[in-house]
Order: C-alpha cells, then sequence, then structure tokens
C-alpha cells in the first residue's frame, strides 16, 4: 500500500524510498573522478532537512523558490524539498546572465535563491539591490566564507534537521492537490521577455504516467539514466528526471556536454535523453574518421552500414531477424557494430529519446540501423513537454509518433497543430492575453508548428508558424531580438538570423557602406 497519494512528484519519490531505501538513486563524479553513489535513503534525508530549512524560512504552499543551478543531486534535491513544502520550483537557465535572473526572479515574485556555483551567486548578488522581495541565497557549493544573505547547503541541511517540524512537512506533502501550481518555466517568445508557462502537479504526474504507458516493459528492467540536459527544461526535467524518480531507476549526473562521450564510456548507460544534436555529432564523428581507415576496414564498414539500412524494416517495426540475413547481421554486429557501440560506451543502450528540435531521417536511421532503439518525440515547456512519441516495434523516422494516451492532437487552421490534454499548461504567469492568445475558443493549446498526420496517427513536423529558430541543440533562439542588437551598430543596415535544424546560426547582413567606408578611411 502507497504510503502517500502520488499527487505529486514530492509524493511519488516517498513511495519509491519505501521500495528502493538503500539502493543507489543517483551518482555524481567527484573531485578525484570517481563516482560516488547517493541512496534512494540519503536522498530523503536531504529532502527533509532541507524542506524543514524551507519552513523555517516562512515558505508557504504555492510560494515561488527559484533555482538557478547546472545538473547536479542538489537540484534534485531542493526541487523535491521547494515541492514537499507546497512551494513552487522556478528554475533559472545556468547559462542566463545577471540581469535575465533578475527578470525571472522578479517576475515569479520568488522569495529564495538556489544557486550552483559562486559565479551563480555572484550574478544574483549583483543584481539583489533590485530585488526587495528576495530573501536568502542558498549556495550548493561549499564557500568557506559566505558573503551577508548567503547560506550554503550543508548549513541549510544542517538548519533544516535542528528546525525539525517534520510532521508539518508532512502534511505539506499530503496536502499538495493536483490542480495546484508546481513549476513556472521560463519559455522565451519572438519578442519581448519571456513567458513564466504555469505547469500544475497534475501536468507533471500526467506526462510521467503517459510516457511509462508507451513502454512499460521496457521501463521495468534495470536502467542507468545519464543526465546531461538542464534540469531547468521542460525534457530533461519531465523525461531524464521525472520518470526515472517514478519508475525508481539510478540517474548519473554528467560533468558537463563538452565531456559527454568521456561519461558516455565511464557510466555506459543504458537509457538517455537528448536533443538531436548529440545524435549528429556522434554520427559525423565516425563519419569523419572513416577516409583515414585502412582500405580493407573501409570496405567492411561499408558493408556493414549496408547491413545497418536492411535492418531497418526488422527494428523499426519489432520484426526477428531470420534465415540468412540474421547470420549476416549478426557478423556485421560483431565486426563493426559492437565495437563502434562499445567505443562510444553505448554497449548497453536499451532507449535513447530525441525531443527538443528534429532529428534528421539520416541521424535516426543510423543508430536504428545498429541496433540501437531511437525514438522520437514531440512537445513544448507549454505541455509539460511530451504530446507525442514514436513507440518501440513501430518506428518512423521523420516523424513523432503518434499521441500519447488522453492526448488529442489535431490540425487546425493553416495547417497549425493543435493539442488538447492533462499535460497542457495552466497559462501564463501574470499575463492573461498572452495565455487567451495560445488557446482556442474549444481549448486546444495552439503550438506555433505546422505538421500533418498519416493514416497510423503519426504526426510529422513540417514547419513553423512563429519564427523562432530551433537549432539541432534544441535551442530556442528569437532571431528578432539578435536581429536588433546587431542593428544596434552604425555598419549594419539590415541584418537576418538563420540557424533552424543547423548546429550554429548565421547572420546575413547588408553593410551600411558609407560608415564602413569612412571608418576604413580613418583607420587606413
Amino acid at each position: 500500500m502507497a504510503k502517500y497519494p502520488e499527487n505529486s512528484m514530492a509524493a511519488i519519490f516517498q513511495n519509491r524510498v519505501e521500495e528502493n531505501t538503500t539502493k543507489a538513486c543517483v551518482a555524481y563524479k567527484n573531485k578525484e573522478g570517481k563516482y560516488i553513489d547517493i541512496s534512494w535513503n540519503e536522498m530523503n534525508d536531504m529532502v527533509w532537512n532541507l524542506g524543514c530549512f524551507l519552513l523555517s524560512k516562512g515558505v508557504q504552499p504555492l510560494d515561488k523558490v527559484a533555482l538557478f543551478s547546472p545538473n547536479r543531486y542538489e537540484w534534485w534535491v531542493s526541487d523535491l524539498a521547494i515541492l514537499s513544502t507546497g512551494g513552487v520550483n522556478v528554475p533559472i537557465y545556468a547559462t542566463n546572465s545577471a540581469e535575465e535572473s533578475r527578470y525571472v526572479i522578479e517576475n515569479s515574485d520568488s522569495k529564495l535563491c538556489f544557486v550552483g556555483t559562486k559565479s551563480h551567486m555572484e550574478r544574483v548578488l549583483q543584481v539583489k539591490p533590485k530585488l526587495p522581495n528576495l530573501g536568502d541565497i542558498i549556495i550548493f557549493d561549499d564557500l568557506p566564507n559566505p558573503p551577508s544573505g548567503v547560506i550554503t547547503f550543508k548549513e541549510a541541511l544542517k538548519q533544516g534537521a535542528a528546525y525539525g517540524k517534520r510532521d508539518e512537512l508532512d502534511k505539506r506533502i499530503r496536502d499538495i492537490k493536483l490542480d495546484n501550481l508546481a513549476t513556472l518555466i521560463y519559455t522565451s517568445g519572438t519578442t519581448g521577455n519571456p513567458k513564466g508557462v504555469m505547469l500544475s502537479h497534475q501536468n507533471f504526474v500526467s506526462n510521467v504516467n503517459q510516457l511509462y504507458d508507451t513502454a512499460p516493459e521496457v521501463f521495468k528492467e534495470d536502467h542507468v539514466l545519464l543526465s546531461f540536459l538542464p534540469l531547468s527544461h521542460s525534457l530533461e526535467r519531465t523525461v531524464g528526471y521525472y520518470l526515472p524518480l517514478f519508475t525508481g531507476k539510478k540517474v548519473v549526473f554528467a560533468e558537463d556536454f563538452s565531456k559527454i562521450l568521456q561519461n558516455f564510456q565511464e557510466v555506459r548507460p543504458t537509457f538517455i535523453v537528448s536533443v538531436p544534436r548529440l545524435y549528429e555529432k556522434i554520427h559525423a564523428g565516425v563519419l569523419a574518421k572513416l577516409p583515414d581507415a585502412p582500405p580493407m576496414k573501409q570496405k567492411i564498414f561499408h558493408w556493414a552500414m549496408n547491413m545497418a539500412r536492411r535492418n531497418l524494416d526488422y527494428i523499426c517495426n519489432g520484426k526477428p531477424r531470420t534465415g540468412i540475413f540474421a547470420f549476416q547481421y549478426n557478423l556485421a554486429d560483431k565486426l563493426v557494430f559492437s565495437k563502434l557501440k562499445a567505443a562510444l560506451g553505448m554497449d548497453r543502450l536499451k532507449l535513447a529519446c530525441s525531443g527538443g528540435g528534429p532529428l534528421s531521417v539520416s541521424d535516426a536511421e543510423f543508430f536504428l540501423g545498429m541496433g540501437i532503439q531511437i525514438v522520437e518525440g514531440f512537445g513544448l515547456s507549454e505541455t509539460t513537454p511530451v504530446t507525442n512519441t514514436n513507440r518501440i516495434g513501430k518506428i518512423k523516422p521523420g516523424t513523432v509518433g503518434p499521441a500519447l494516451r488522453d492526448t488529442i492532437v489535431k490540425i487546425g487552421e493553416g495547417g497549425e497543430i493543435l493539442i488538447k490534454g492533462p499535460q497542457v499548461m495552466m497559462g501564463y504567469y501574470k499575463n492573461e492575453a498572452a495565455t487567451k492568445e495560445v488557446f482556442t475558443d474549444d481549448g486546444f493549446f495552439k503550438t506555433g508548428d505546422i505538421g500533418e498526420i498519416d493514416a497510423d496517427g503519426y504526426l510529422k513536423i513540417t514547419g513553423r508558424i512563429k519564427d523562432l529558430i530551433i537549432t539541432s541543440g534544441g535551442k530556442n533562439i528569437s532571431p528578432q531580438n539578435l536581429e536588433n542588437s546587431i542593428k544596434g551598430s552604425n555598419f549594419v543596415e539590415q541584418v537576418a538570423i538563420i540557424g533552424d535544424n543547423r548546429k550554429y546560426l548565421s547572420a546575413l547582413i547588408v553593410p551600411a557602406w558609407a560608415e564602413l567606408e569612412n571608418w576604413a578611411k580613418a583607420n587606413n
């Protein structure tokens, strides 16, 4: 019998602690380069102590608390502690500037702020004079002499343990309602400041259950995930954190994206969530090394890739390989695929999810051909995020799969994809006009994407209504803001930013020739 009604991820975490106790919940790499496991019980002790610390600071249900840090286990502890008090987590991208963090903290009405490193602390301290409602800053890194108004994570845990009042925290967890606000995720628009997407406990709990339903047998297996996408984004938050928490699986934190291939080799994950950039980078890297290989090795590789292409029908449709082809494929696997996967740290990979941007068919087929189940999905911050995903045994590269359970996806005016389901947001924080604008009269969310649905119900994204650029790394970029900044130069007449589905942005610039010629003459 579950100890808590599963109305929030905080309650679900408590139930999974009861089931997993001393098993490893997460792992991180210490300064000596060794991976350290933290058990479910150890994580839970920190969550209770930090939750009690937040109570001691007067955090009330629905109070906002900002979280400004890269991925690390303390991010999880802080999120679960905030949710346990009935509070609202307001994540800030770790790469945000001081001014960007100020806007999020101010607009969200955050009362406290967790920060990862000294650099994050300094960014918040820089703008704190403009934030009269912001109380203490809690820093994850250990600082010998923190400035006034800054408390270390270790000290906060100590204060929380001394404060006690665990009964009150227990009651707060039990009192959380599904329709209560859980988080505000700030998402960039094409113009102006980012909007705070209001996601409820219902949104998260529903989306995690919907995802579990797509492959229950796979999620029941033992898994080790590698976490490297930002937790401040809903894709990693829901699929790379809440889903493994829901299923009681272990998550290892990567150091950072620059060391991702090394971390893959060390951890050898069985399940990953990524943006297309990683798959694109690996595929391109393998092909780039091919011309340097001896001619015989090149021939074997090309033969194996031919076997991989023939394997697509089998892996995409869940059909067993038979006869002579099964023998040929096993040989290709022995000579090429198994060695390649071992070198990449992908030899144990059972499931790879791709989202946050379009995955090219050639990248998808490269991994599928080698026997790696790669499933592309679709969604937005406003949909928690997943609305569609391909299913193991019925994968269609170039599509984002059918809708999840209890989700209606239809094509509206101008080919726009419209969505209704329990994962669709409550609205934009303090912005009724923007909320009204993105919903149809009959309650469907307008995605701003253009698409088509095939006979099997698989959705294909064909374009975007808004002029928002999404790079192959899954980053949303507003061209207008960048263009306006560049046009601030006297030497630029006109500018257009391009970069959809590319790994970089480019600017097409018409120079202001007269100004440029004057500058050139003045500078010889």
